[in-house]
């Protein structure tokens, strides 16, 4: 799978430019990924997937956004949710105690992804981020299902995932947070808001919300989930974006190396200096991606790994802004034209620190527990 990143990134590198123009969403991207098999890379190999680990995507996700940022970005939200529920072992479903039907379903949901379905995050809303804590969208349980209302936000590919990974707080019990997986159809209403400065081809419009959807729609089939996962394994909601803007601090260096070659500008000693300070900030940056990465694989949940996740991702978005906005003043004037790689890599970059959790989150997160408080609780905001 990650042999198929590598030789997908250059054909996503090429529409790049016309979707990021466009605002458009990468649909040919997104068909080669079907064609390779990748939207069943978290799937287990019992349900026809490739059974990768976390750290595996990790390498993914940095190849494909070497080709196109929009397009990891995007496919990282269906590996956050084909990952979680692959997540969820039969050791640990008897330990939350989920029920049998619950593990069906997840069975079925990831078999769909192994067979080309894909699947959308329709968490964020305005005002509240995506503080699960914090949500507006609500659910009430009715006879076989459960009615969901609300609209949602930063939904990357909406409109055109299979369906839809909905968190939403208990009308009868509002601090019971749930999440259900709604499939695309009626209920669900696109509105095109989505017109950013960077990651444009994310299409990230609004999605609006009035459902209703059967008990097997309830992810883990017991209510009141969504909280407790988000804080004993937080690398899908944090750490995967890590990966992604790697990838694009890595491919704004690979393109200032070619814009300077093709001006012949190397003989500059400030642009060759800026490049190999780009180089090894990024290299330092995927160290710190693939050190969190191994550490969910082996010990998922551990305090020191969950230090290393918030950590990849503090270092990753950081890292993504500096190094674009560097080689584009090591490219020059010229650089910052449209329709330039440089131009395109540094508003996607810029995306990386005000993708949840943001810096200023994960710094605060890593300060407070450095200091030895609770840093899921003692912030001045709920992290959740």
């Amino acid at each position: 799978m990650i042999d198929e990143a590598r030789r997908l990134a250059p054909r996503f590198a090429a529409r790049a430019a016309r979707y990021d123009r466009d605002g458009s969403f990468p649909a040919d991207d997104f068909a080669d990924l079907r064609r390779a098999g990748l939207f069943g890379l978290m799937v287990p190999a019992r349900l026809g997937g490739a059974g990768a680990g976390f750290a595996d995507y990790a390498a993914v996700a940095y190849e494909l956004a070497r080709g196109n940022g929009a397009t990891a970005l995007i496919f990282n939200m269906h590996a956050s949710v084909t990952g979680a529920l692959a997540g969820v072992t039969d050791d640990l479903a008897d330990a939350l105690g989920l029920p049998p039907d619950a593990l069906r379903a997840r069975d079925d949901h990831l078999a769909a992804a192994a067979l080309g379905s894909w699947y959308a995050v329709a968490m964020s809303e305005r005002g509240a981020g995506s503080r699960l804590s914090q949500l507006s969208t609500s659910y009430t349980r009715i006879d076989g299902g459960y009615r969901i209302t609300g609209s949602k936000t930063f939904c990357s590919g909406a409109g055109h995932a299979d369906a839809y990974l909905i968190a939403a707080r208990s009308s009868a019990d509002p601090a019971q947070v749930s999440q259900f997986l709604v499939p695309a159809g009626d209920g669900l209403r696109v509105e095109p808001t989505w017109d950013a400065l960077g990651m444009r081809a994310t299409g990230s419009h609004d999605l609006h919300v009035e459902v209703t959807v059967p008990e097997g729609a309830l992810l883990g089939g017991v209510e009141g989930l969504a909280l407790v996962v988000a804080q004993l394994a937080p690398h899908w909601m944090v750490a995967s974006y890590a990966a992604v803007y790697v990838g694009v601090a890595r491919a704004a260096v690979d393109a200032a190396v070619a814009h300077v070659t093709e001006r012949k500008l190397g003989h500059l000693p400030a642009v060759r200096a800026r490049i190999g300070r780009a180089d090894a900030a990024v290299a330092a940056a995927h160290l710190a991606v693939l050190e969190a990465a191994r550490r969910v694989d082996e010990a998922p949940g551990d305090a020191e790994t969950n230090r290393w996740v918030w950590r990849a991702k503090l270092i990753a978005g950081t890292t993504a802004a500096e190094v674009a906005a560097s080689m584009l003043e090591a490219a020059g004037t010229s650089a910052m034209r449209r329709g330039h790689p440089l131009e395109r890599l540094y508003r996607d970059a810029r995306a990386g620190s005000l993708q949840p959790a943001t810096s200023d989150v994960c710094a605060d997160w890593l300060g407070v527990d450095a200091i030895g408080g609770d840093p899921d609780t003692d912030g001045s905001a709920p992290r959740w």
